[in-house]
C-alpha cells in the first residue's frame, strides 16, 4: 500500500476539526470517496464523506462540540442510528460520518449484514477503485493518499474497474452495474472517455437479471444522476449494451431498428431518441451558463408566478426528451406514396408517460404533467414550420404550453436531427420564424399565461344567474374568441362579445327592463 503525501488537498479547515476529534476519541478517521476523487479530477466537491474505525455517529458529535467551542455557534447533527451514520454541515459543505465496515450479503437481498471493520476492509466493500481512495486525517501521516486498489491509476487512464471481482461486487448490489455506467457517463470529458473494464461490461451482461430485487426508486435516482449529465447518450447505449435497459425502460426498445418496405426506410428511432437527449442537454448548459432560461413557481397568492433564472439542469425536461418519441412504434404507418408514417405519435406518447411514471414509481403530480405535456406538444412548433405560421397557431400554442414554452422550443429545435444539412438549414430558418412570431404575439396578447377577462363571478352578477352550464360556455366562448384573435385580451371587448353571447343564449342582464 503506497501512499504519497497531498495535504494540499485537505486545505479547508473541517479535516483539521476532524483529526482533533478522532485524536480525542482514540480513533482513526479518513476522507474517502467521491471527494478524494474529484480532487484528482480538480472539480468542486462540497459532499465530504468521513470514515471512521470506531463510531462515526460519536465522531460527529465531537466534530459539532468542536466548531461550537472555536466558533461559538450550535452546529447541529443529524443522526441516522439505524445506518450508524451522521451528518452536518459546516461552511457550505455537507459532511458525513460513518463507521468503518464490512458487509455481507444474502442473494435474494439489497440489505447486507454490516459489522464494523477496518478502513481496509471498508475500502474493498466500496464500489469502483477510484471511489475507495482515502486521505488520512492522522497527525502523523496528514493528507497521505490511501489507495490499496490502484484507483489513482484507474482514474488517470479513465477506467471504470471494481475493487474486487466484479461479479461479487455487482452480486453484493446489482444497483453498481448502474452506477458504473453513471460514473463512466459522468465523469467523461472531450479530452478523456471513461470506459468500464471488458470483465465488468462481461459481468453485468451475465448479472442483468439481479436489477429484477432492486427498488424503482434506487433505479430511478440513478437515471436521472445520467440523464442530468452532458452527454446523457452514452449511459443509454451502455444500458442497452450491457442488457439493462431491459430491465429498467424496456419501452425505449421498442424504438431500436430499422423497418424497410419497397426500398423505403425510417429513421432508426432510438439512437435519434438519444441525440435529441444530448442536444438538450448541451442548449440547456449553453442557456444556464447565458442565464437566458427561467423557471416559473407559484406566487403567494397561488395565482401569479414568480420567474427566477435556471441555474442547473432540469431533469424532468430530459426526461421529456428521453420520452419525447415513445408513440412512434404504436403509430408507424407504411404509406407506399410517401413512405413512413408516424401521425399522432405524440398523442400516443403523451398517453403513454403517466404508465412509464407509474411502473418506475416515479411522482405522478405536476412533474409527469410537464413531461406529459412537453411529449405530447413536442410536434406542434414543427407543424407550425410546416402550416402558415398565423397568430391564431401561435396564441393557441403558447395557451396550451404557458410557462413551459421556452422548454418546449428547446426540445423542439434539438428534434431536428436529419442528416439532410439543406433540409436542416431549411427547417431551422422556419423554425426561427415561429420563434420571432411568439415573441411579438407574447409581447401583444400575455397569452402565456392567460386569464380570461371575464371571470364567472361577472357573469353572475351582470345576468344574476347562479352557477351553471351557461357561465362555462360564454366563458369558453370568449377564450376561443381572443385566441383566434377575433376580439383582442381586453375586458371591454370581452364584455361586449359576452352580452352578444349571453343574448343569444336568452340572457338578460339584471335590471334591464327589455
Amino acid at each position: 500500500m503506497g501512499s504519497t503525501t497531498l495535504a494540499q488537498y485537505l486545505r479547508k479547515p473541517i479535516f483539521r476539526i476532524v483529526s482533533e476529534a478522532a485524536r480525542n476519541l482514540g480513533v482513526r478517521a479518513f476522507v474517502i470517496g467521491g471527494y478524494v476523487r474529484d480532487c484528482f479530477l480538480g472539480r468542486e466537491n462540497d459532499d465530504i464523506d468521513i470514515v471512521v474505525e470506531g463510531s462515526g455517529i460519536a465522531l460527529a458529535q465531537e466534530v459539532a462540540q468542536l466548531i461550537g467551542n472555536q466558533t461559538g455557534r450550535h452546529c447541529n447533527v443529524s443522526v441516522f442510528k439505524s445506518f450508524g451514520t451522521a451528518m452536518l454541515r459546516f461552511q457550505g459543505a455537507e459532511i458525513e460520518f460513518v463507521g468503518a465496515r464490512k458487509e455481507s450479503y444474502n442473494r435474494d437481498s439489497r440489505k447486507p449484514v454490516v459489522e464494523d471493520g477496518t478502513l481496509e476492509e471498508d475500502q474493498m466493500r466500496r464500489d469502483f477503485t477510484i471511489n475507495a481512495m482515502a486521505f488520512s486525517l492522522q497527525e502523523e501521516d496528514y493528507g497521505a493518499l490511501i489507495d490499496p486498489f490502484g484507483g489513482i491509476r484507474d482514474l488517470s487512464a479513465g477506467i471504470i474497474r471494481t475493487p474486487l471481482e466484479p461479479e461479487q461486487t455487482y452480486s453484493d448490489d446489482p444497483l453498481r452495474m448502474l452506477r458504473a455506467i453513471r460514473f463512466a457517463t459522468k465523469l467523461s470529458t472531450p479530452e478523456m472517455t471513461f470506459t468500464i473494464v471488458p470483465e465488468s461490461l462481461d459481468a453485468m451482461r451475465a448479472m442483468k437479471d439481479r436489477m429484477s430485487i432492486l427498488s424503482k426508486e434506487r433505479i430511478v435516482d440513478e437515471l436521472g444522476k445520467i440523464l442530468v449529465t452532458s452527454h446523457p447518450s452514452m449511459g443509454f447505449f451502455l444500458m442497452d449494451r450491457t442488457g439493462l435497459l431491459e430491465y429498467i425502460l424496456p419501452e425505449l426498445l421498442n424504438l431500436k431498428g430499422i423497418e424497410s418496405v419497397d426500398g423505403k426506410g425510417h429513421k432508426e428511432i432510438f439512437s435519434h431518441t438519444l441525440q435529441v437527449v444530448d442536444n438538450v442537454a448541451a442548449a440547456e448548459e449553453a442557456a444556464i451558463a447565458e442565464g437566458t432560461l427561467m423557471d416559473y413557481s407559484p406566487g403567494e397568492d397561488g395565482d401569479d408566478f414568480v420567474q427566477t433564472v435556471r441555474t442547473s439542469p432540469c431533469v424532468w425536461l430530459r426526461w421529456a426528451a428521453l420520452l419525447h418519441d415513445i408513440g412512434k412504434p404504436g403509430s408507424k404507418r407504411f404509406d407506399p406514396s410517401v413512405g413512413w408514417t408516424f401521425h399522432g405519435h405524440e398523442v400516443i406518447g403523451s398517453k403513454m408517460v403517466p404508465k412509464i411514471f407509474r411502473n418506475l414509481k416515479m411522482p405522478l403530480n405536476e412533474k409527469m404533467k410537464y413531461v406529459q405535456k412537453l411529449v405530447g406538444l413536442h410536434h406542434r412548433p414543427i407543424a407550425l414550420v410546416d402550416d402558415e405560421v398565423t397568430d391564431s397557431a401561435v396564441r393557441r400554442l403558447l395557451f396550451d404550453a404557458g410557462n413551459d414554452i421556452d422548454d418546449l422550443m428547446l426540445l423542439c429545435n434539438a428534434d431536428i436531427t436529419s442528416k439532410n444539412p439543406v433540409k436542416v438549414a431549411k427547417i431551422r430558418e422556419n423554425f426561427e420564424m415561429v420563434s420571432r412570431k411568439l415573441v411579438e404575439v407574447e409581447a401583444k396578447d400575455a397569452i402565456r399565461n392567460f386569464k380570461n377577462p371575464i371571470t364567472g363571478e361577472h357573469v353572475m352578477e351582470v345576468y344574476g344567474i347562479p352557477p351553471g352550464r351557461e357561465i362555462g360556455i360564454i366563458k369558453e366562448y370568449i377564450k376561443e374568441a381572443i385566441l383566434d384573435g377575433r376580439i383582442g385580451n381586453d375586458f371591454g371587448e370581452a364584455d361586449l362579445l359576452m352580452r352578444q353571447k349571453a343574448a343569444e343564449m336568452g340572457l338578460t342582464p339584471v335590471g334591464d327592463p327589455s
